[in-house]
């Protein structure tokens, strides 16, 4: 029997994209999400997460999105007092290891004081995947004792699941209900599926969302979260994933 772990990102980002979390969750076979410190919607967050204790809850450290929890991060910032974008990492850089280390202990600390204990670590952009950041999301996932999500080099120090999938990201679904997938994309669900079955542990990636002005405003990534909320609610994959006997979904809690 495989695990699965299916896990959305961005939970505190806003309002709309906190809803579209639960409703996954609540509705759909989501079953974990990571929550950014940083962002308006962190306090809606914790109140919607304790209102729905089983959902699983890790960080999704920030490193490109809002501004820093600390104000002693120079090498982080723009001239603004906001996260450098992601641009700037998409090209040879240099940061101050130490200050995203503190950024970053300061912005689990956070969720540690609202009340939720962390399943595990992943990162906005996947910035814990760039470069040195490797070393710094190692010292943190083994000073708090947390898997980190799988996809970088330096995984094989820290505690991880055995298959990682960007599922949506990757592959484009675009289209809510699963009779209006094309053949390559029911091909495609057809592998993942047996994946899942054979697979000792796997977390499945999306980022389920309602649009609202801020992921408008902010996001380059908006309108294909409505349809991951529905896909992960309404899809026939989502029917076959609930009823098979040789899946269980869960949460970094249950395998790591």
């Amino acid at each position: 029997m495989g695990k699965v772990i299916i896990n959305s990102d961005d939970f505190g980002y806003s309002r709309g994209v906190n809803y579209g979390i639960i409703d996954a969750y609540r509705e759909g076979i989501l079953t974990s999400t990571t929550l950014m410190a940083n962002m308006p919607g962190f306090e809606q967050a914790v109140q919607l997460k304790k209102e729905n204790p089983d959902l699983g809850v890790g960080v999704h450290l920030t490193l490109t999105c809002g501004q820093p929890l600390l104000k002693n991060v120079d090498t982080l910032m723009d001239g603004k007092g906001s996260f450098k974008k992601l641009a700037y990492y998409e090209q040879p850089f240099e940061i101050d290891l130490d200050e995203l280390y503190q950024e970053w202990n300061s912005q689990i600390q956070k969720v540690y004081r609202s009340g939720i204990v962390p399943t595990h670590l992943d990162s906005h952009h996947h910035a814990h995947t760039f470069g040195q950041n490797q070393e710094v999301v190692v010292a943190l996932a083994k000073k708090y004792d947390l898997p980190v999500r799988g996809n970088f080099e330096e995984k094989e120090q820290v505690r991880h699941v055995d298959y990682f999938e960007r599922f949506f990201d990757d592959v484009g679904v675009d289209e809510p209900k699963e009779r209006q997938i094309d053949k390559g994309i029911d091909e495609y669900l057809a592998d993942l599926l047996e994946k899942l079955r054979s697979v000792k542990t796997t977390e499945i990636m999306c980022h389920t969302a309602y649009i609202d002005q801020e992921l408008y405003q902010g996001s380059g990534f908006v309108f294909p979260r409505i349809n991951q909320v529905e896909f992960l609610i309404h899809s026939e994959f989502a029917k076959t994933v609930k009823q098979d006997k040789e899946i269980e979904l869960v949460t970094y809690r249950e395998i790591c």
